[in-house]
């Protein structure tokens, strides 16, 4: 019952405003199976995986995957759970058995130095790990999407944790996904300008239900 209403609530706020820029931007198409992971170590890759999760879309999940973790493709090789990452596997196996490979990957854009600390990273290896990632999406031909959900408090000054952090994912995604208040001050707006991607804002981080439904 409460995540229907989580879902009713946010259709009756997007459908309140007809004229939002995700109205108007034409959302591209991405294909399963999807990797959601975290660009900081965040609590927003938990609110990415609850926005797939009310929008019914099922993913594989680890908030520290390798390369070769990436490229083993769905089941993540059969990692478990232990210190220092976690992953989590929600996939239908029936539709996509283990190994194959991923189409989309989701990067939840926030830095947290407690859960970098708690991964044995630091701002500059979890930086160097995730440009790493994305160099290898890039040359798999695996979609990117980056995500910013934390809205103003997951932002920062030029060179803060946070500001690596998008530095690393949203210039080189094929897709952006941000809350209004995620891009006040207009820097993910001319990040899409610049590479020529899709840009999607919504008014709050439930509001991506819906954008995420269109997306797959």
């Amino acid at each position: 019952m409460r995540n229907t209403l989580l879902v009713v609530l946010a259709i009756a706020c997007l459908a309140a405003l007809p004229a939002s820029p995700a109205a108007q931007t034409t959302i591209p198409k991405a294909g399963l199976p999807v990797l959601t992971t975290s660009a900081g170590q965040s609590n927003d890759a938990n609110t990415v995986n609850a926005v797939l999760e009310e929008a019914d879309i099922k993913y594989d999940y680890c908030d520290v995957p390798t390369v070769e973790m990436i490229t083993a493709g769905v089941g993540l090789a059969g990692k478990a759970s232990s210190a220092g990452f976690h992953v989590e596997i929600t996939t239908d196996l029936a539709k996509f058995p283990k190994g194959t490979p991923y189409k989309t990957v989701i990067f939840a854009i926030g830095a947290s130095l407690k859960g970098m600390g708690a991964s044995g990273l630091t701002t500059d290896s979890e930086e160097a790990r995730v440009k790493k990632l994305i160099e290898y999406c890039k040359k798999a031909k695996i979609f990117v999407i980056g995500v910013h959900a934390g809205g103003e408090a997951a932002r920062g000054p030029a060179g803060s944790d946070n500001e690596r952090m998008i530095d690393a994912v949203a210039p080189f995604a094929d897709f952006l996904v941000v809350t209004k208040d995620s891009d006040k001050d207009g820097r993910f707006t001319k990040i899409a300008a610049k590479t020529k991607v899709p840009l999607v804002k919504a008014d709050f981080a439930l509001g991506m239900v819906e954008i995420m439904k269109k997306v797959f």
